[in-house]
């Protein structure tokens, strides 16, 4: 048997009975390499104790095996979670993840190609940066956040609003505020987005007032949720409800419900969006995202990509009520 240091690929592919195209192939992961044609060029390679050089494999295919993740907040429990779903899948296939913070990664972007792929995950994408994207020439995947340029995959915001605020209204509320959370440092999402959309349309609906002074809008945060509520408590007629645009805005309010000595849910009841960790452990009724999921069906629609596969149209996965004891009848 030769020695680890003499091996290279044309002894696996002839150890393996195959041209040194296929188990180049099969050895750098990539598609139309039959499952058992695989196995026999792996099993060849690890008899051999060869181990395939990532950077020559990159240069000699054109690739380089490395897939950029854009995301706005490196501290958020969101993109913690799809992050990791995202990974698993990639590194599964064989491709590195580089992690950017946006507004690094588009004051710097190349304008030659070092990446694969780019999954821009949670934000929108501003004209200026997707001129700059173009210049890279390579596959942008939309992960948490339906932005239409590109294959995506989301939750329907507008549906899961509305699974949160027709709870509220088949529970008989009819004063219902909303705590809606803008990021100022992201001013590319619509100015009415899906989960504002979605409170506005259940009341016209349920023929109910439109009272703005029961919206209060304010940065993302459980502290800004907290403050929201103070705002909502000081109405003249406060809400019986209040629907939060996420749990952890939810949980800052339910701060504020509690510091003012009102009971949840019989005084105030309220309902949040994602299913954060913290959620069920505060009893907090939420609209829940699968949001690990929605990483692996990106990183999956990235491998297919690459594959050579048309870019099909975006996935939207179904979000689902959680009732938990946040929520009753109003005056229960």
């Amino acid at each position: 048997m030769p020695a680890a240091a003499r091996v290279n690929m044309a002894d696996v592919a002839r150890h393996a009975g195959v041209s040194l195209a296929t188990a180049s192939r099969a050895l750098s992961a990539r598609p139309h390499v039959a499952p058992a044609t695989r196995a026999r060029v792996l099993a060849a390679a690890e008899r051999l104790a060869y181990v395939i050089s990532p950077e020559a494999s990159r240069l000699a295919g054109g690739r380089t095996d490395r897939i950029a993740v854009v995301v706005p907040h490196l501290s958020r429990w969101f993109f913690g979670a799809l992050l990791e779903g995202l990974e698993a899948v990639l590194r599964e296939a064989g491709l590195d993840v580089l992690l950017y913070h946006a507004g690094n990664f588009f004051q710097r972007l190349p304008a030659r190609r070092k990446v694969d792929a780019v999954v821009v995950v949670g934000m929108p994408v501003a004209e200026p940066e997707r001129a700059r994207l173009e210049l890279m020439g390579v596959h942008v995947v939309a992960a948490g956040g339906q932005v239409e340029s590109y294959p995506y995959v989301s939750i329907d915001d507008t549906a899961a609003g509305r699974q949160a605020v027709d709870h509220l209204l088949f529970l008989k509320h009819r004063r219902i505020g909303m705590i809606a959370t803008v990021e100022p440092g992201l001013p590319g999402w619509p100015a009415r987005p899906g989960r504002t959309e979605a409170y506005h349309r259940a009341i016209a609906e349920a023929g109910l007032p439109d009272d703005p002074g029961l919206v209060v809008t304010v940065p993302w945060g459980g502290i800004n949720g907290a403050d929201a509520m103070d705002r909502l408590l000081s109405l003249r007629e406060p809400p019986t409800a209040v629907y939060a645009h996420s749990d952890e805005v939810a949980l800052g309010a339910m701060r504020t419900l509690r510091r003012a000595g009102l009971r949840i849910p019989e005084d105030v009841s309220v309902v949040g969006i994602d299913d954060h960790p913290l959620a069920d452990l505060a009893d907090l009724t939420t609209v829940a995202q699968p949001v690990y999921d929605q990483g692996s069906l990106a990183g999956r629609m990235v491998l297919s990509l690459l594959a050579g596969d048309p870019p099909g149209a975006g996935i939207t996965v179904p979000t689902r009520l959680v009732i938990r004891g946040s929520t009753a009848p109003p005056g229960r």
